[in-house]
Parts: C-alpha cells; sequence; structure tokens
C-alpha cells in the first residue's frame, strides 16, 4: 500500500510540474521543454551516431519549415513510414510542432493495408525512406513525399526560430492504427491528454531518473515503443539507444552503449535466452509487453541472466499503458500487477454486469489514457466504449491484492461443450517441451461439441513422433476437454506480428 501511496504523489508532483497557466504541457512541446533543459545531454545514440537533445530539436524545426512551407496545416494528417532511426524522431516532433497530426505507419504492412491506411486517413504529405519512396509514388499518387534528406543538420547560423502550433489536449494529435488481427487495420485517435496523462502514469510507476539509457530496439512504430522511447524517455531527457531493428547483430551493438532499462516483448527475451551470453550487466530493468510472457521464457531467462522480467500490460486504445508489475515478487507471468494511477477496472459478463473479486470476465477500462475513438467509425467506437469506459476485448480476473490477472483475448476464447478454454494456458504447457519453439491454439468448430482447441506448433528441428510426446505433457498438466485435438508441427516459422507475436488471424485462415 505504501508503494502505491509513493505513486500517488510522484504522479501529483509530476503532473503540477507541467502545468503552465493552468494548462498541461502541450506534447508537440516535448522535444523542445528536453533542448531547452538537457541541450548537452546525448538524446539519440544511433550505430556510431551521436546526437545531443539541442540538436535533435534544430534539425526537427527546420523539417517542421519544410513540411509548413510545402502547405501543411493544423490538424493534417502526415503519415510517417520511417524504420527505427534519428529520422523518426525528427519527423514525428515536426509534425507536432507545425501542429500536424502524427500517423505512424508499420513499416511491415504490405501494400493492400497501405491502401487502406492511405484511403482512411487522406494524409496531406507522407515523411519516408527512399526504401519505401517507391512504394507510395505507387500507392498514394499525388500526396507530397518528404524523405530523409529534407532532415540535414542545421548549421548554427542559419536555426530558424520555432513557432509551435498547440491544438487543444482534447483534440486527436496522434492516429495510430492496429496491426488489424480481426480485419482491416483500425485508426486509434488519440488526443494531447491521452498522451501526457499515460506519460506520467508510466513515469509515476517506473519511477526512472534522467540518467537512464533507454534500449530502443521495439519498432518505434508500435504503441509500446512510442510510449517508453519517444514521449517519456524525451521528457525525461534520458539517453535512447536506438536499434534499426531486432537484428542480432544490431542488439549486441547496441548493448555495448549500457543501456540501464530494457523494453521488450516476449519473443525478444525468447531470442536473448537463445544468444545466452548477451552483455546485459548494466541493465537495472526488464519490462515486457505487447503480447503475454510465456512462464517458459521467463523461467528461462531468469536461470541464464538471474535476472527478473516484469510485466506491462496496455492497448493502443489506452496509450497504451493500463498495468505493470515491477514488484520483486514474481508472480505468475498472467498477473499483470496493479493499474496505473488513475485507470479504474471493472470485470464483466456478456450483459454488462459486474462480477464480483475472483471472477472471469471481460476488463473494462476507465480513465483519461482512453481513446477519442475509432477514427471515421463511430458505430465501431459504440462496440467497445460505454459512458466512459472501454471493454479491453481481454478476459481476466482481480486477485485478492487488486492485481489483474489476464486469461486470454475474448475472440481466443474457445468454448467446448460450454466450458471456456483458455488458449493462453494451453501454449504455456505446449511451450514446456524443449523442441518447441512458437506455439498458437485457436479454435476449430466441431459440430457436435462446439470448439476444440487445435494447436499450431513451431519447432527447433524436426523431431519422430513429437505429436505424441506434446500430448502426453498435455495429458498431465491441462483437463482431458483443453488438450488440443491436432498438433500440426513443423520448423517452418508460424506467421507473427511485427512484434513478434503469433499471428492466430492467419492461423485460422490455415486451418
Amino acid at each position: 500500500m505504501k508503494n502505491r501511496e509513493a505513486e500517488q504523489i510522484l504522479f501529483d508532483q509530476l503532473y503540477q510540474s507541467i502545468k503552465k497557466d493552468g494548462k498541461l504541457l502541450y506534447p508537440g512541446r516535448l522535444l523542445q521543454r528536453a533542448a531547452e533543459q538537457f541541450p548537452d545531454v546525448t538524446a539519440l545514440i544511433y550505430r556510431d551516431q551521436l546526437i545531443l537533445y539541442q540538436e535533435l530539436y534544430n534539425r526537427a524545426t527546420l523539417l517542421s519549415h519544410v513540411i509548413r512551407e510545402k502547405g501543411i496545416k493544423p490538424r493534417d494528417r502526415v503519415l510517417l513510414c520511417v524504420e527505427n532511426s534519428p529520422e523518426f524522431y525528427i519527423g514525428y516532433f515536426a509534425v507536432w510542432q507545425a501542429g500536424a497530426v502524427i500517423v505512424p505507419l508499420n513499416t511491415f504492412f504490405r501494400e493492400k493495408e497501405i491502401a487502406h491506411v492511405v484511403a482512411d486517413a487522406d494524409p496531406a504529405m507522407i515523411i519516408t525512406s527512399d526504401k519505401h519512396k517507391q512504394l507510395f509514388q505507387k500507392q498514394a499518387d499525388g500526396i507530397p513525399l518528404v524523405t530523409e534528406h529534407d532532415m540535414q543538420v542545421v548549421p548554427a547560423e542559419e536555426l530558424l526560430e520555432e513557432k509551435i502550433i498547440e491544438l487543444d489536449l482534447n483534440e486527436m494529435i496522434a492516429l495510430l492504427y492496429t496491426s488489424g488481427t480481426t480485419g482491416m487495420p483500425k485508426g486509434v485517435m488519440l488526443s494531447g491528454r491521452n498522451i501526457v496523462i499515460n506519460m506520467l502514469q508510466t513515469l509515476a510507476r517506473v519511477g526512472f531518473s534522467n540518467h537512464e539509457r533507454v534500449f530502443a530496439v521495439l519498432p518505434l512504430f508500435h504503441i509500446f515503443a512510442q510510449n517508453t522511447c519517444v514521449w517519456t524517455s524525451i521528457f525525461m531527457g534520458v539517453t535512447i539507444i536506438v536499434i534499426p531493428k531486432i537484428d542480432r547483430r544490431y542488439i549486441i551493438n547496441g548493448l555495448q552503449h549500457k543501456p540501464t532499462i530494457f523494453l521488450g516483448v516476449p519473443a525478444l527475451y525468447g531470442l536473448l535466452c537463445l544468444l545466452k551470453s548477451a552483455p546485459l550487466n548494466s541493465v537495472k530493468l526488464f519490462v515486457s509487453g505487447g503480447d503475454a510472457m510465456p512462464d517458459k521464457i521467463r523461467a528461462l531467462f531468469g536461470l541464464i541472466y538471474r535476472r527478473k522480467i516484469c510485466n506491462g500490460y496496455g492497448l493502443t486504445e489506452t496509450s497504451p499503458v493500463i498495468a505493470a508489475d515491477l514488484s520483486d515478487v514474481t508472480e505468475q507471468t498472467s498477473n499483470v500487477g496493479y493499474p496505473v494511477i488513475g485507470v479504474l477496472c471493472s470485470i464483466r459478463d456478456q450483459h454488462g454486469n459486474e462480477l464480483s473479486q475472483g471472477g472471469i470476465g471481460q476488463l473494462w477500462v476507465s480513465g483519461d489514457n482512453i481513446m477519442l475513438g475509432y477514427y471515421q467509425a463511430p458505430e465501431v467506437t459504440a462496440t467497445v466504449m460505454h459512458d466512459g469506459w472501454f471493454n479491453t476485448g481481454d478476459l481476466a480476473y482481480i486477485d485478492a491484492k487488486g492485481k489483474i490477472v489476464i486469461t486470454g483475448r475474448e475472440k481466443d476464447l474457445i468454448i467446448h461443450k460450454g466450458f471456456n478454454i483458455y488458449p493462453q494456458e494451453i501454449e504455456n504447457v505446449i511451450l514446456k517441451h524443449p523442441n518447441v519453439l512458437r506455439v498458437g491454439v485457436i479454435g476449430k468448430k466441431d459440430e457436435m461439441v462446439g470448439e476444440v482447441p487445435i494447436a499450431f506448433v513451431q519447432l527447433r528441428q524436426e523431431e519422430k513422433g513429437i505429436e505424441e510426446e506434446l500430448k502426453t505433457i498435455c495429458d498431465q498438466y491441462l483437463a482431458s476437454y483443453k488438450v488440443p485435438r491436432f498438433f500440426i508441427c513443423q520448423i517452418k516459422e508460424l506467421p507473427t506480428t511485427a512484434t513478434g507475436k503469433v499471428d492466430k488471424k492467419m492461423l485460422r485462415m490455415l486451418k
């Protein structure tokens, strides 16, 4: 309880510190603020480049002038399709400083998804790298393109005075397209208030200082990375070690810069386990988000590196942080900790009735970090938002300590003869086998019993008879109705999302 009280005090202090004339700090001023307070601090380390906060702000300022001269007006949408690099930060803040809406694009999207986003967001400009320029010339004919060649270093004598345009804090300033696990990507509208509040909620929970070094290896277009490696890190004036992509060579080279905070997804921690001797001694805090952490990976990581991976939980629609468990006590991996300050939780049945403590149901959340809604989709928004509450689509329960325990995505729930089967539980069991790299469990319709679970399993190497071994393991740990009817085992990689999560939408198409 004392920790919760301290967290509230820290949140209140941070909140008051960024109020001026009764107004909260506008997110478009984050980089300007950092340049004023930490001008000579290294903002970014990228490969062999060191970029100070003053230089980063100067380059964003120059690009902001460039895009305004090209016709960008306040509230215009500007699509940003750039890999992890200094150019991502320059483009991101240039758009905000011009009073426009940033639309970070998943760099793994295919042509059909890109065409959908361009049509839906109707951007007034696209900022991209040369790598993607030709694609956008084909997909977005007539929309002005800006590349890294417009982001040059600014000579001191040519510095331009910046006039940052502020929108109302309750207006949309970021439009993030989800990965579209149930169809085409949906645009999530985040306001300035959503972003600032969740930034403070994250800081109050993590409590790091401006002496930290944050390891930015996750794709920066992802909401988890934007909160931690863009908004929060820039606000604190920390040094961000930017890794071009999740690749062993880049990761090992980046670790030479001695990060103190490591932010990852389960698949990334699985890669570190395979490396076995990654230089992680400088890291004080390991946090995982973006997907459920398998027991196998956390246990193996602890065995190899003697360190705990802490759990975080959130969604794009919640800016994204809802909860995080940073305590020294090791809970089960599905336990994501207490909600952050200002977030209320409610567990409800399918009819919207609140369940008693311990009951498993839909997790609804409320707070100032909840999105404005889905872009140009009021009907879809109405299906998940009611009276200030948002349905996360996750099934969960609140334990005796008041912590959130996630049991799985509602759309992944398998119903067999009226019994609920949670794929995450089965996946954790299958991952106990040493030859299993990844697994995805989905439901297959059966006229007699409703649905039966089937498991798609990615193996390290071919192994005769492994299906029977996996069935035996499942029989040991699971009720008979939870044991997959089929095990589809192969060494071929399972389809994954940009953050390494098994793509169950694709698996459903394969079955």
